[in-house]
C-alpha cells in the first residue's frame, strides 16, 4: 500500500524549489510522486477534513522565509502545527523550516544566527539519546547531511528529545517523546544534486552571511549522504 503525504511548502509564487521539493520528498520516501501532495501554506493551513486522506505530514524548507516572520499565515500554520502535531500527535516528519516550526510550535525558542549559517554538506553527531534511537541510532556516530539555514533552535520544547548536533548548531534533530513526530534541521529529503539546486536558487539569500562569497566552493564541496535520506524510509517504516 502507497501512503498518502501532505507537504506543507512555504514557498513565494513561482518558485522552483517547490516543485523539486516535491521531487526531492517523493524520491527520499521511494513513492510515487502523487503520493506527495503539496499544500500552499500561504493560502492558509489545512483543515481536519484536509487530512482525513492523509498518512502523514511533511514540513519541508521556506526559501525566502522564517518562523520569527510576522505574516498571519505563518501564525495560522504555528496553531495549526501545535494543535495537529504537538497535541493530536499527527505522524510528521519536518525538516529545516518545518523544525523550527515544530520548535516554536512546541513552546520552544528560534533565534537568527546568520554568523553560524550552514549551507553544504555537514556531519551531523548524535546525542546520547539519538545513539539509543530506533531511526537515528544505525548511523552513530556521525553521518553527513545537507543543510541550508540562517536560523537555528536555541531552546526545544519540554516534551522534545534531542537526538542530534553539529559543530555550529546544538540542535540538528529531534523526536517528540512518545509520539510519531520527528524533525531535522538538515534536509535528509535532498540529494548533493539536490543540495547544489539549492545553492543556485537562494544564492542571493545568504549575501549577509560568509558563505555567499563562496558559494561556488560550496557547491564544489558538497558530498552524497545517502545514510540521511535512508531516515524517510526508516521513518515510515517505523511509524505508518
Amino acid at each position: 500500500m502507497t501512503h498518502i503525504f501532505l507537504l506543507l511548502q512555504a514557498r513565494e509564487p513561482g518558485d522552483p524549489a517547490a516543485a523539486q521539493e516535491v521531487d526531492s520528498f517523493a524520491e527520499a520516501l521511494e513513492v510515487p510522486r502523487a503520493a506527495v501532495r503539496p499544500w500552499d501554506l500561504l493560502q492558509g493551513a489545512p483543515t481536519a477534513r484536509d487530512l482525513e486522506p492523509v498518512d502523514a505530514l511533511l514540513v519541508g524548507g521556506s526559501g525566502a522565509f522564517s518562523v520569527l516572520d510576522s505574516h498571519p499565515w505563518i501564525h495560522d500554520f504555528m496553531d495549526f502545527l501545535e494543535e495537529t502535531s504537538v497535541h493530536r500527535r499527527f505522524p510528521t516528519f519536518a525538516s529545516c523550516f518545518g523544525f523550527q516550526a515544530l520548535v516554536v510550535a512546541g513552546g520552544g525558542r528560534v533565534v537568527k544566527d546568520s554568523i553560524n549559517a550552514e549551507l553544504g554538506t555537514f556531519d551531523i553527531l548524535l546525542t546520547e539519546q539519538g545513539q539509543a534511537d530506533p531511526l537515528l541510532g544505525p548511523l552513530a556516530p556521525s553521518f553527513p547531511a545537507q543543510l541550508g539555514h540562517k536560523d537555528r533552535a536555541d531552546e526545544l520544547p519540554s516534551d522534545c528529545i534531542p537526538l542530534a548536533y553539529s559543530a555550529l548548531c546544538p540542535y540538528q534533530c529531534f523526536r517528540v517523546q512518545d509520539a510519531p513526530v520527528v524533525a531535522t534541521q538538515f534536509h535528509p529529503e535532498l540529494t548533493r544534486e539536490g543540495e547544489a539546486f539549492r545553492c543556485r536558487t537562494y544564492a542571493s539569500m545568504y549575501q549577509t552571511s560568509g558563505v555567499a562569497a563562496e558559494m561556488q566552493r560550496v557547491i564544489e564541496s558538497l558530498r552524497e549522504s545517502p545514510q540521511a535520506s535512508a531516515l524517510m524510509r526508516r521513518w515510515v517504516e517505523q511509524t505508518l
